[in-house]
């Protein structure tokens, strides 16, 4: 079991090194025009990437020994970017009781149901509540950023799309791995999920799995390279 999860470790970050070297080399090419407006007027929604304004995600979770708790809401308030609305979502990171990291993210679905990423003001702070960083934050854009793909309309295994750019500072891509997932979390039973794995050119050696579930999003997640993240959905308030 141990040589099996080895090989699949590597075959995953083999892959992962692969196509970041090919996004990099495209990233000032393809894909750098800007999305059109006319494609956002009239969104269709994502299940695997709801956005109904007022949802409130409660995760808990572990990393190198603390305890996380998770609190995403999406709020009812939007940010014009390159003349589209975007849905801001807040996202607050609690570990071992303090806050630790507290992100603005910016989506937007489109008239095929792609949904959007159109970047995040984030900041992480030390145990006093003093901002340490604002590293990650980017708008699409502004100083070469470029929106990306959160989560396609239909996405299949073999799908990979990057999920953002902004170099140096952001450059998240996922590759969609298997559907019809089913879990067990404290949340409860949920079926029809599709799993991905996720990383970063600026982190290479690390490889994320990624569980979305119909009506919810993000279910699960966990490091399966690289480090040892782990979170998953505990509970959902509804508008």
């Amino acid at each position: 079991m141990l040589r099996t999860r080895i090989a699949i470790t590597s075959a995953v970050i083999s892959v992962a090194a692969a196509m970041s070297l090919a996004a990099f080399a495209g990233s000032a090419g393809a894909g750098t025009t800007p999305p059109d407006p006319g494609d956002f007027d009239n969104p269709v929604a994502n299940p695997y990437f709801p956005l109904e304004p007022g949802t409130v995600f409660h995760y808990r979770g572990s990393e190198d020994g603390k305890l996380l708790h998770e609190r995403l809401t999406v709020t009812d308030r939007t940010k014009t970017i390159q003349g589209i609305a975007t849905t801001v979502v807040r996202d607050i990171l609690f570990a071992r009781g303090h806050l630790a990291e507290k992100t603005s993210d910016w989506y937007a679905t489109d008239n095929d149901g792609n949904v959007w990423y159109f970047g995040e003001a984030t900041a992480t702070y030390d145990a006093h509540g003093h901002v340490i960083s604002t590293e990650g934050s980017w708008e699409a854009g502004l100083d070469g950023a470029v929106a990306g793909t959160i989560m396609p309309a239909t996405p299949h295994p073999t799908d990979a799309y990057r999920q953002e750019f902004y170099r140096g500072q952001a450059e998240d891509q996922a590759w969609v791995v298997q559907r019809g997932v089913r879990l067990r979390i404290p949340y409860g039973r949920v079926r029809h999920v599709v799993r991905t794995f996720e990383w970063t050119r600026l982190e290479a050696h690390v490889v994320s799995a990624k569980f979305y579930a119909p009506g919810l999003g993000i279910v699960m997640e966990r490091d399966v390279a690289g480090g040892d993240e782990f979170v998953e959905l505990v509970r959902v308030e509804s508008p």
